[in-house]
């Protein structure tokens, strides 16, 4: 294991040592946080970020769909390997919404299927039930959504007419601030769970109020460690600069508890072997958490779990 230590230290010295040009031929590894634009598909920017870094293997780390702006990660190289675990996060969203107008896709990209009056309703009111939503409730996504029914994404199914039962999940909104209205029209900042439609959560909103809402705007300021006021903006990365926002797959995976193992175990878990032997680590571990692991030469191995039966690595990272 101390031998494969010194050849990454060497290859990082190699690195470091290369011309600016050099370097442009090393494969890139790691994470970017981009900015995304409206009238972009989340796709469009992972086309862009591959022909800038020259990489094949490249990755977004969680659908925003074209009208919506925000932080998009991108994993490029061996960091596709973490893409399901950077998504595996909390986000925040700051959101526009219009009440009294229902749409077919829940934003304004569909087409508008009923109108409801609103004078009737107070901010008082509104806010609310704004803040009944808060905590933990089972959300039917949209059927305009890249969620698969029987093999087949829903919004297929829905552009040819067709709607499905769509089973509720449970998801979680941690906090919901910055409540200000200019009435029909509602803007918020709302903390959530992985997994949670802010489209839905706005119709969701709107049918409790008994009138309808339609999501205007959408810009997603934090996912996981990534913000908004750190990202960089698709548009202003290049070839010259990209190498400037590469984080590694450490700093990405920084949100996860770091775990500290005996060497003498290195070799069994990077086999996939399942440890449960009491001297793997002196340090208190939680079952079914997710750790980043490390062994005692400080190499990072992976992404490891503790059950019934013993540590296990589930995503191996070396």
């Amino acid at each position: 294991m101390k031998e494969g230590i010194e050849v990454s230290r060497m290859k990082e010295e190699i690195k470091t040592s290369l011309t600016k040009e050099d370097r442009k031929k090393v494969k890139v590894n790691g994470v970017l946080n981009v900015f995304k634009n409206k009238e972009m598909s989340s796709f469009d920017v992972v086309r862009k970020v591959r022909f800038i870094a020259k990489e094949k293997k490249v990755g977004h780390t969680g659908t925003l769909d074209p009208q919506a702006t925000g932080v998009l990660p991108i994993c490029l190289g061996k960091a596709t390997k973490i893409i399901d675990y950077i998504m595996n996060s909390n986000k925040t969203y700051e959101v526009k919404f219009i009440l009294g107008i229902k749409t077919t896709t829940y934003d304004l990209e569909g087409e508008i299927v009923q109108r409801n009056e609103v004078q009737h309703l107070s901010e008082e009111e509104v806010s609310k039930v704004i803040a009944s939503f808060i905590g933990e409730y089972d959300q039917v996504p949209p059927m305009y959504s890249a969620l698969k029914k029987n093999g087949v994404r829903l919004y297929d199914l829905a552009r040819q007419g067709i709607e499905v039962e769509r089973e509720a999940r449970r998801i979680s909104i941690f906090d919901i601030s910055n409540i200000r209205f200019e009435l029909p029209y509602v803007y918020m900042k709302v903390s959530c769970s992985k997994g949670t439609y802010i489209r839905s959560l706005c119709y969701d909103i709107g049918e409790k109020l008994e009138v309808g809402a339609t999501m205007t705007e959408l810009n997603r300021s934090e996912t996981s460690i990534f913000k908004q006021e750190k990202s960089i903006n698709i548009n202003d990365l290049t070839e010259e600069n990209i190498e400037d926002y590469i984080i590694t797959m450490e700093q990405a995976l920084s949100f996860y508890p770091k775990i500290i193992v005996n060497s003498s175990f290195t070799r069994l878990l990077v086999n996939g072997v399942k440890v449960f032997d009491k001297r793997l680590t002196s340090e208190k571990r939680e079952k079914n958490i997710l750790y980043r692991v490390y062994d005692s030469e400080n190499t990072f191995i992976g992404i490891g779990k503790q059950d019934d039966d013993g540590f296990k690595i589930e995503k191996l990272l070396l």
